[in-house]
């Protein structure tokens, strides 16, 4: 195991065979954020870069922690198979339903239900471990197709705009996600 600055052919294999990865990021101050993730939500579309759909949920720390320093770092786990865990460090940048990009990075990937944010990771590391630690576990079901995403869809686009407002426009420290447009800014 190892460390590299790019993916090679076996790592975009295993990323490619994960039903789960996990995303860390942190601001300049506060909490450090470590989220799970899930769906057909992300893209390996370069050896240095990963892009990834985040679907709406209670907070929406990662958001903030990116536009404030841009540091990411997103782990995967066999939870199956062969031990390995894989990190990808490096910095990323968000785009939201408001900005003009959001129609071409989200059409990338399926229409879901409360997608709001795009992430793009550009990676300057990347880390494997033996990962004997992780246990060995089933995958049965996907809950965010069972249960997140028909929460979102029942609430239609002015519920999901208004839970936005309430749950996911600032971080738990506070600081602005992006996520509701700027008045000042907005035409």
């Amino acid at each position: 195991m190892g460390l590299g600055t790019r993916l090679n052919d076996t790592l975009i294999d295993f990323i490619r065979g994960q039903h789960m990865f996990f995303v860390a990021t942190a601001g300049r101050d506060g909490r450090v954020n470590v989220s799970p993730k899930g769906l057909d939500s992300l893209q390996v579309v370069a050896a240095d870069r990963i892009v990834w759909l985040n679907v709406s949920g209670s907070g929406n720390e990662t958001a903030a922690h990116v536009r404030e320093t841009g540091r990411m770092t997103l782990m995967f786990c066999a939870f199956e198979g062969d031990a390995m865990i894989l990190r990808a460090y490096g910095t990323a940048t968000v785009l939201h339903p408001h900005d003009e990009e959001w129609a071409e990075a989200a059409g990338a990937f399926p229409n879901y239900a409360g997608a709001r944010n795009v992430f793009d990771l550009t990676i300057e590391a990347v880390q494997t471990s033996c990962g004997t630690g992780v246990p060995l576990m089933d995958f049965k079901a996907s809950r965010a197709e069972t249960e997140l995403l028909p929460f979102f869809e029942d609430m239609g686009a002015d519920g999901v705009a208004a839970y936005w407002a309430k749950k996911n426009a600032k971080s738990l420290d506070g600081a602005p996600t992006g996520l509701i447009p700027d008045k000042a800014k907005a035409p």
